[in-house]
Order: C-alpha cells, then structure tokens, then sequence
C-alpha cells in the first residue's frame, strides 16, 4: 500500500501545472471567419491575415492572394441579401402566401358548394325560414287533413249531402294530388327560388280549390233549405199573409229609412 500511495501527491501536481499550462487559443482568422459566415457583416477589414505594409505578408498570399484572391470579394453568408438561406426564406414565404390563396379559394369554393347544397337540397328544405313562417302553415291544410278536418263547421245533413252526391270523394281526390305534388316539391332537389314558386302556385291552386269546396257547401245548404221550403209548402206548415199594394210600400219605406 505505500508503494501505490506514496506517488499520488507527485501526480496530482503534475496534473495541476499541465491544466494550467495551456492557454486558450485565440486565432482572429477562424472567429472572423465564423462570425463572417453565419451572422455577422462581410466586412472587408475582417480578412485575416492580411496583406500588411507593401503586401508584403507570406501569410496573405498563402491564404488569400494566391489561392482565393477574390474571395473576400463576394458576400457568402447564407443570411446575406443573396444568401442561399434568404433565398429559401423568402422562397418558403413565397410558398406560403401561394398556399393561403389556394386554400382562400378552396374555402370560397367550399362555401359556395355548401350554399348550394342548402338552397338545391330537398334534405334540409324543412329548415328554410320561408316555409317555416309561412307556406307550412299556409298548406297545413293540405298536407294534413282528414274527413272530420275537411267536413267540420258543417251541418250533419251538409256533409251527408256532400258524401252520398260524390263532391267529398272528389274533394278528398283533388287534395291527395296537391299534396302529392307539394311534397314532391319538398323533398326533390332544386333551385330555391323554383321551390319557393312551386309552394307559391300550389297555394294558389289549394286556393281557388277552397273556393270552389266553398261555393259547392253553401249549395248544398242552400239546396237543401230550399227543400225543406218545398216540403214545408207541400205540407201546408206555411202561413202566407196577406197581400195588398200597401205592403210593398211599406217595405220600401223601411228600406229607405234603414239607408238614410
């Protein structure tokens, strides 16, 4: 054990003067070079070695004059105004800029493609605010309905009349071939404002078959009131006054006094 121990202090003193005897190496060439090449300016005073007194300096014709005498000549760094790496920069800009356009007009392409699903889609027409707030329930009538629904405010004897005479089963026929035809245009694919006028004339035809529904009702009663009169009078339940001219002008009188 003292054979091994007694050299270490010897050791570790020579360790100690060769750390401390070396000395950071400090050639302006190589950090000019560095700094040149990644960040800093190409500044022409910052070519080591350089020529010295009369150009006269061995060191500068070995490293510059005659193997690269027009080296410091032309801007190398990558970040120069020219630079390989600014030229990619500004190529990946380029790029960029291209890149957005495209998706801008992919976008707007998007966009307008989805705008016409939703005015041409016979899917999602449930959603326009036009039928919503009014054509639905405008053609309520046709698109649900039932007999009580088409026969209701009317007399018992009316809808009797109005069944066994055929008017019902055709009125019903009539409504079964508008609705066929509202939803068809409800659910095919189109142009909105082509549904939108489609809604527009069935409603205009539900209309006028309304009217005539009505104008065959109100016969019906009034057919039917005429009937009882007929029968009333073949029964003898009717009391006739008696008539003078007076009376016609006495109604008149009244009428006019009502007018004035």
């Amino acid at each position: 054990m003292k054979k091994f121990l007694i050299p270490l202090p010897f050791l570790m003193l020579a360790l100690i003067h060769h750390c401390f005897g070396q000395a950071v190496a400090q050639d302006k060439a190589v950090r000019y070079q560095e700094e040149r090449m990644v960040y800093l300016q190409w500044d022409q005073n910052k070519f080591e070695p350089k020529a010295g007194f009369l150009s006269l300096n061995p060191y500068y014709w070995l490293t510059w004059g005659l193997f690269h005498p027009n080296y410091h000549k032309t801007d190398l760094r990558p970040l120069s105004a020219a630079g390989p790496q600014t030229q990619r920069l500004a190529l990946v800009a380029a790029m960029n800029t291209t890149d957005n356009k495209y998706k801008l007009q992919s976008d707007t392409v998007r966009n307008t493609a989805l705008s016409e699903i939703a005015n041409q889609s016979g899917l999602i027409s449930d959603a326009d605010p036009l039928w919503q707030l009014y054509y639905s329930k405008e053609l309520k009538p046709v698109l649900n309905y039932s007999m009580a629904s088409i026969l209701a405010g009317l007399a018992p004897q009316v809808s009797t009349k109005l069944v066994s005479e055929g008017l019902y089963s055709w009125y019903k026929n009539e409504l079964d071939m508008l609705k066929e035809r509202i939803n068809a245009a409800h659910t095919t694919t189109m142009d909105r404002g082509a549904r939108i006028l489609a809604y527009h004339r069935y409603l205009m035809e539900y209309r006028r078959l309304a009217g005539v529904w009505a104008i065959r009702t109100s016969s019906a009663q009034a057919t039917l009131n005429m009937t009882a009169q007929q029968q009333k009078l073949q029964a003898g339940q009717v009391t006739v006054t008696n008539w003078t001219p007076q009376t016609d002008i006495q109604i008149a009188n009244k009428v006019l006094q009502h007018l004035q």
